[in-house]
């Protein structure tokens, strides 16, 4: 078997940069002549397949997903946006792989071992690992996250958040409680500041203690259900709790199972997401419905780039069920800012 000439192996023997070797294999700015032509020619004597790079066609994508998000409460919806993906990939004769990826890891390597034409990162990255993929210098697409030197797509979490938190006041709800994770997380920083403006259009102003973020933890799960703890012992508890997911929307319910809480008549429930099991709860779960496989899909259209398009924010809507005791319906919401 003969084995591929990857980029690293044209970097280490031109004695530049992998993204050195990327800018000058796709024809893009950085670098003098001279240089381009040395490696040009040093991929040429290695046997490097060209026909990656004919027509500027992505024949193999790599799918990164932080390793934070890959526990069983974050894959229900990050698993149908990667489907998504895949189903853009089958029909444009894409091989998709998949990397969960952390800080510590060497974001370089991965892509030397999986040798991708173009990346798709989903959900929360740290600075410095979204630095380091801009300096692989590979077309790349953020889903579920924004940063200024990446296309993005997004579900549209200001609006979702706004819009349930006013169901909720509309439903006679005063002492709206936010229960979430880390703001670290573009998505969830959306979130809080759609449930604020519609606190603050209302009139409602409500003391921080009323605000639960927990911290970036490994057991997550018991995080929520220490924060919902703190809310429920405060002097005056919630009566209605936004929670940042369904994930989190299911914890709080399940506490106030155990503390013999009635919902919705003591404490109505608004999740995020529209997770299969928020159907499944009992009561069924009143949530913020996104269209995951097509997010998905919007991601791997950003990088074909066909329109020129930077930033693509999907609409939302508002599943009703019986957790915030009204009856159920559905409604869509367009962004609306």
């Amino acid at each position: 078997m003969v084995k591929k000439t990857r980029i690293k192996d044209i970097a280490t023997a031109s004695g530049v940069s992998i993204a050195a070797v990327s800018r000058a294999l796709k024809g893009q700015p950085g670098l003098s002549e001279e240089t381009r032509q040395r490696i040009l020619s040093i991929a040429e004597a290695e046997g490097y397949d060209f026909s990656r790079l004919r027509n500027g066609r992505i024949k193999r994508l790599l799918f990164l997903l932080h390793k934070q998000h890959n526990i069983a409460s974050a894959l229900p919806f990050y698993s149908s946006v990667m489907l998504g993906v895949a189903d853009a990939c089958r029909e444009n004769d894409v091989a998709m792989s998949f990397q969960p990826v952390g800080p510590d890891d060497s974001v370089s390597e991965i892509v030397n071992l999986h040798q991708p034409d173009a990346l798709i990162c989903a959900g929360y990255m740290e600075p410095e690992v979204l630095r380091e993929i801009h300096k692989i210098a590979l077309p790349a697409a953020l889903v579920d996250l924004w940063a200024p030197d990446f296309p993005c797509v997004n579900p549209d979490n200001f609006h979702g958040g706004f819009v349930a938190t006013r169901h909720l006041i509309q439903q006679g709800r005063k002492r709206i409680a936010f229960l979430g994770h880390s703001l670290h997380h573009y998505s969830i920083r959306q979130r809080v500041e759609g449930y604020q403006q519609a606190l603050f259009d209302a009139g409602l102003t409500l003391p921080p203690e009323y605000r639960v973020e927990v911290p970036p933890v490994k057991d997550i799960e018991q995080a929520l259900v220490e924060g919902m703890h703190h809310l429920l012992a405060l002097p005056r508890p919630p009566d209605a709790i936004f929670a940042y997911n369904d994930v989190a929307a299911l914890v709080a319910m399940r506490v106030c199972a155990q503390k013999g809480l009635n919902v919705p008549e003591e404490l109505a429930i608004v999740g995020f997401d529209d997770i299969d099991a928020a159907a499944w709860a009992h009561p069924p779960l009143t949530t913020v419905a996104i269209d995951k496989r097509e997010l998905g899909r919007d991601a791997f259209r950003l990088l074909l780039n066909e329109e020129g398009e930077r930033n693509l924010l999907q609409p939302v809507r508002l599943v009703i069920r019986e957790s915030s005791g009204s009856e159920a319906s559905h409604a869509l919401l367009h962004p609306a800012r």
